[in-house]
């Protein structure tokens, strides 16, 4: 299987970079993957497509201002670094541009010496190991200085970090927003409940490697970066119980989908569990536990198209985009959606 097969052609326009005023306004593409049929809705119509008794999972992970503009220390050169992992108490896992100025021992300056941070080492894939020092709560200093971490790809201002913050964040910890779910409003999520669709929250902290570009040609070689999760005991009954009455599990997003099925064993049962995951979902994989999928639409030849190819099949998901493409629907971290099921 080879990376350039999840290829398409996209417009830039196409690619949205700005949200929309109204969460829930945004297009819905809803595809069969039994028949390949699609319908074109709005998203707030996702109610009609829920029934009673069926479950929807959600990442509660927050996403913090993890950019960080600062300088050397020595040259008072400008120099970018982006918050990954927290690795230890001060010491942190980023991801710095230009890479050539952070050798080990250069030491970063930001915010006129509010916060300062040394290069310990590089890591895989060129990644810097920073500790970091500092006089306060971490937290509020990157509340103060930092950045919401906005994908490359958008190049507008966004005006209100909280656009890029779903309406149930509530752990600390992603580099990225679980994007699937930027489109529910709190008045959208109490009509599906209202339904009797359960609601249930696991949380995966986004780093960059769902989003790094396969550079192998061979899909199989490539290695997912891992991200930390949890899944709690009361959310893991909750879906459990969901199966075992014959009701369906859809996931929002591809994060929460890597969730549930990193915790799930065999038997297709949920565990209350924590740790890291590197599982890389592809076509051949064989889902244990969830039944449909609410995505964005995702870029060419990425791990997060191969996801949604494993669930609803290659040449299903690809005529789908091909038909979104031609519909002008809006794409990527700000765009609309998709419903799988």
């Amino acid at each position: 299987m080879k990376t350039s097969d999840f290829y398409y052609d996209l417009p830039q326009e196409l690619i949205a970079q700005d949200p929309l005023e109204d969460r829930s306004s945004s297009r819905l593409l809803v595809l069969n993957r039994e028949t390949g049929s699609t319908e074109h809705r709005v998203f707030r119509d996702i109610v009609e497509y829920l029934n009673p008794g069926d479950c929807l999972v959600v990442n509660n992970t927050k996403v913090i201002p993890a950019r960080l503009m600062g300088v050397k220390e020595d040259t008072g050169a400008g120099i970018e670094v982006l918050l990954l992992t927290r690795k230890a108490d001060n010491v942190w896992e980023t991801l710095v541009k230009p890479g050539k100025k952070a050798r080990p021992g250069a030491r970063i300056v930001f915010g006129d010496g509010q916060l300062t941070g040394e290069v310990r080492e590089i890591a895989e894939e060129g990644n810097r190991m920073i500790r970091f020092e500092y006089e306060g709560i971490f937290e509020e200093i990157l509340d103060r200085l930092g950045q919401m971490p906005l994908p490359p790809y958008i190049t507008h201002q966004l005006k209100d970090r909280n656009r890029y913050q779903t309406v149930y964040a509530e752990h600390d910890g992603s580099a990225a927003a679980p994007t699937a779910g930027l489109h529910f409003t709190p008045e959208l999520l109490r009509k599906i409940e209202e339904k009797g669709v359960k609601l249930a929250h696991v949380t995966l902290h986004v780093g960059l490697g769902t989003f790094r570009p396969v550079k192998v040609e061979d899909v199989t070689e490539h290695h997912m970066h891992s991200e930390f999760y949890i899944v709690e005991e009361e959310q893991a009954k909750l879906i459990n119980d969901t199966k075992a009455a014959g009701g369906r599990v859809i996931c929002v997003g591809t994060t929460s989908c890597r969730t549930l099925e990193s915790a799930s064993d065999e038997q297709g049962i949920l565990h209350a569990k924590s740790g890291w995951t590197d599982i890389f979902i592809y076509p051949g994989y064989r889902f244990k536990i969830m039944d449909g999928l609410i995505t964005n639409f995702h870029l060419p030849e990425s791990t997060l198209l191969m996801l949604v190819s494993a669930f609803a099949d290659k040449e299903t998901i690809m005529k789908a985009y091909e038909e979104a493409v031609k519909e002008r629907y809006r794409f990527f971290s700000f765009g609309d959606a998709m419903f799988i099921s």
